[in-house]
């Protein structure tokens, strides 16, 4: 048989043309076929249109081992990939009666029958294997087309990831070169990206030398910087083992700004130090609206450790509901080390919680004086944690803000290890 070295992924759906809709599943469909050895060459998005796709169809069969496609499966006239798909390889579409029957058994078990236009995905390109959907109605297929693979999964992340993991990839694992790709990723805060790159190039470069050589690219987003290595080779426990060291290496470089070198977000790792401390946590926030909150409980079962919050946007919030002196109001203004620390501590004493977190800031883009540029945030802990930070953040509303929430979350997660490092 013969290896499958390169792949091109086609992401079908006009939905996914708009402003509107992310393709996620190519993300996920790259990595994984990567970490198979397999060398994703081309992406691409098509839209509901017959003729399109089975233009694109045929450039990708003509240069790619393999070609898998997602979307385009549902049981509506605008769901074209099967067909499309026959029409490029000269296949007839007949109707599987298992499949239709699993259709049929799952509305049954919903309690009512079948849509007659959920019977179009029983039919199937003459000699394709069926790959079954646990998740849905749309089974994934696997077509042989000479030495060419085509692959045709359903949109929806749930039931293309799952058909995927238990059908696809163990034939394609068969079927892939001896080379396997390895990634670590650091994850990292509070550091501009130019200033993580002038610590770190002096260590990755030379890792590119190595016998098992490593590649390493930076990712930037609002907050949060994400240092990638990947080594692509055969001896996967070489490449694990120097994997490993360039991680060590970067992460000691760049501490305290490295969150994690193990996948976790910046919350999860926050919520994993309050639960080692059983510390629960309260919010106070001004011009982040409740972000903070909203990321803290992004993390299953983080009714552990989060108490609650207050939106405290006006300053009569800020007076009543957190206990915030006047004077302090007066005096220093809304966005202040006092008033930022005094909110931390009102939202902790009136949710009892042990750490409580404010946040008040101009987000812009108006709002900013000489004294206080738009960009300019508070940022306090008090509780069994204590601390405040001044930060001047660049960008507009939103990028302001996004920073805002990963800096607050930092500022947690810097005092708390501190108190378990004392302690330990």
């Amino acid at each position: 048989m013969r290896e499958l070295r390169t792949a091109e992924i086609l992401a079908v759906g006009s939905e996914l043309l708009t402003a509107h809709r992310l393709d996620t599943n190519s993300l996920f469909l790259t990595g994984r076929l990567n970490e198979l050895g397999i060398d994703v060459r081309t992406k691409a998005v098509v839209g509901d249109d017959r003729g399109d796709l089975g233009a694109v169809l045929r450039d990708a069969l003509a240069r790619a081992d393999l070609v898998v496609t997602s979307g385009g499966l549902g049981p509506t006239e605008d769901d074209l990939t099967r067909e499309a798909v026959a029409e490029v390889l000269d296949l007839a579409l007949d109707e599987d009666a298992d499949v239709l029957a699993s259709i049929r058994a799952r509305f049954a078990r919903r309690g009512f029958p079948m849509p007659e236009r959920n019977r179009r995905q029983a039919f199937v390109p003459r000699g394709a294997t069926v790959l079954p959907n646990a998740n849905g109605t749309a089974p994934g297929l696997w077509i042989e087309a000479g030495e060419r693979i085509l692959i045709l999964l359903p949109g929806p992340p749930r039931e293309l990831q799952t058909i995927f993991e238990t059908h696809a990839a163990p034939r394609l694992e068969a079927r892939a070169p001896g080379q396997r790709l390895r990634r670590r990723v650091l994850k990292l805060t509070g550091r501009a990206e130019s200033q993580v790159d002038e610590v770190a190039q002096p260590i990755y470069t030379p890792l590119t030398q190595n016998p098992v050589p490593i590649q390493t690219t930076i990712l930037a987003t609002p907050g949060q910087i994400e240092l990638h290595l990947s080594a692509r080779g055969t001896d996967v426990a070489a490449m694990d083992e120097a994997l490993d060291a360039g991680v060590t290496q970067l992460a000691a470089a760049l501490s305290p700004a490295v969150f994690s070198v193990d996948g976790r977000s910046l919350e999860l790792v926050v919520g994993d130090l309050l639960n080692e401390k059983k510390w629960t946590i309260a919010v106070a926030e001004s011009c982040t609206g409740g972000l903070v909150l909203g990321r803290l409980t992004e993390v299953p079962g983080s009714s552990a450790w989060v108490i609650g919050g207050v939106v405290a946007y006006a300053n009569d919030v800020k007076l009543r509901q957190l206990g915030v002196a006047a004077p302090l109001l007066e005096e220093h203004g809304a966005v202040s080390e006092p008033v930022a620390r005094a909110m931390a501590e009102g939202v902790a004493a009136a949710l009892g919680a042990d750490i409580g977190v404010a946040v008040t800031g101009i987000a812009g883009p108006s709002g900013g004086s000489d004294a206080k540029p738009v960009g300019t945030v508070v940022i306090a802990v008090a509780g069994a944690i204590d601390g405040v930070r001044t930060f001047r953040f660049l960008g507009d509303r939103q990028m302001v803000r996004l920073q805002s929430v990963a800096a607050a979350l930092d500022l947690v997660r810097r005092k708390t290890s501190e108190v378990v490092l004392r302690k330990t």
